[in-house]
């Protein structure tokens, strides 16, 4: 059983739409989740758990954070959804000029001498990973480092997205479900795209309950079932995830998106699970009943998203597949990352024909 130094959790609301970092624990202090690879039950099943970093930045110029182009910067890792969702609304609302970003190293490592933790960390030079970046406004070695210098008494879960204030020099917000809300609509007087509305007032209710379903069957659901560490927990989860796939797949079968023909942040939060799920989920999760490329919606659909203007670079598929395979060794103890199919996701889709 994996546990870590005693410490004390930072209550947030809702569920966590976050990745988290990795920590051997002492079997004799408090056994409190730091990493998706802690986060059990004790019948053996995935509980993912809240997000701890819960503030908003609103157009309103009075607000503690007033969205102000260059005082925000993004921390990610293209190999989580969960952070990659924000990074595609920066791309989708033409926000990549107000507001910066940096990628962490795909692979897990040690954060510190100290202890046992193992989480993403940030490369000492530019060459050093491609894809990645040093932490050039912080100077940190880690994602465990900022949150530290965030909150000096933090002890929770150091998870990636992380919305980074530089003026006050804190964590705004780790919760991608909250981001996203915030850059769609409170960035609108300087994004370039302000017309672009992902989550518009007539479809909400539409939206809220599609992202429901889609986060607890297919994105929620892959972790379920490749974390389970008993066979009833994986049967549950596997039959779940692939009803939620046949019910996307006939949906998209009279629809271009999956509220309809208008794109929406629902479709973002899709994509970032479907564009994993051949070349990761199938194998390492042992999501293989049927693979995305045997949807003819669901796949056409993925290619759709993927081509939309900047879509394609949130999408790192070495990053992807390094993280995946070389970070969780209770489930893939060598490392051995399989070849994969090599998809083309920029080839031709049809998803045309519900525009007319």
């Amino acid at each position: 059983m994996f546990s870590s130094s005693s410490f004390h959790l930072k209550l947030g609301l809702g569920p966590s739409h976050s990745c988290r970092s990795f920590s051997l624990l002492n079997k004799h202090t408090v056994q409190m989740a730091r990493s998706a690879l802690d986060e059990m039950t004790e019948t053996g099943a995935f509980n993912r758990t809240p997000s701890t970093f819960r503030n908003f930045i609103s157009r309103e110029k009075t607000s503690q954070f007033p969205a102000e182009s260059g005082r925000y910067h993004l921390y990610i890792s293209y190999a989580c959804p969960w952070a990659c969702r924000c990074l595609s609304f920066v791309m989708l609302k033409g926000l990549d000029k107000a507001i910066s970003y940096t990628a962490v190293k795909p692979i897990w490592e040690r954060t510190k001498e100290t202890d046992e933790h193992s989480g993403w960390v940030f490369p000492v030079s530019s060459t050093e990973e491609p894809g990645a970046e040093p932490d050039t406004l912080n100077g940190a070695r880690s994602i465990r480092a900022l949150y530290e210098l965030a909150s000096s008494n933090y002890s929770g879960k150091y998870t990636v997205p992380v919305l980074w204030d530089k003026k006050l020099k804190t964590i705004v917000s780790n919760e991608s479900a909250d981001i996203i809300r915030m850059l769609n609509i409170e960035f609108n007087e300087i994004a370039e795209n302000p017309d672009l509305d992902l989550y518009p007032s007539d479809l909400k209710q539409a939206i809220d309950e599609v992202n429901e379903w889609v986060y607890d069957g297919i994105n929620n659901g892959v972790y379920k079932c490749g974390f389970a560490k008993k066979q009833g927990p994986y049967d549950e989860a596997v039959e779940k995830l692939y009803q939620a796939l046949d019910k996307c797949e006939e949906i998209l079968s009279n629809h271009r998106y999956i509220c309809g023909n208008t794109l929406t942040e629902a479709d973002i939060r899709l994509f970032v699970t479907l564009i994993r799920f051949d070349e990761v989920y199938t194998v390492h999760f042992k999501c293989n009943k049927r693979l995305l490329r045997e949807y003819p919606n669901l796949f056409n659909y993925t290619k759709d998203i993927y081509q939309l203007q900047g879509m394609s670079s949130t999408v790192n598929m070495q990053h992807i597949k390094r993280h995946y395979y070389g970070s969780h060794p209770s489930i893939n103890p060598f490392g051995i990352i399989p070849v994969g199919s090599s998809t083309d996701y920029s080839s031709s889709h049809d998803r045309e024909r519900f525009s007319h």
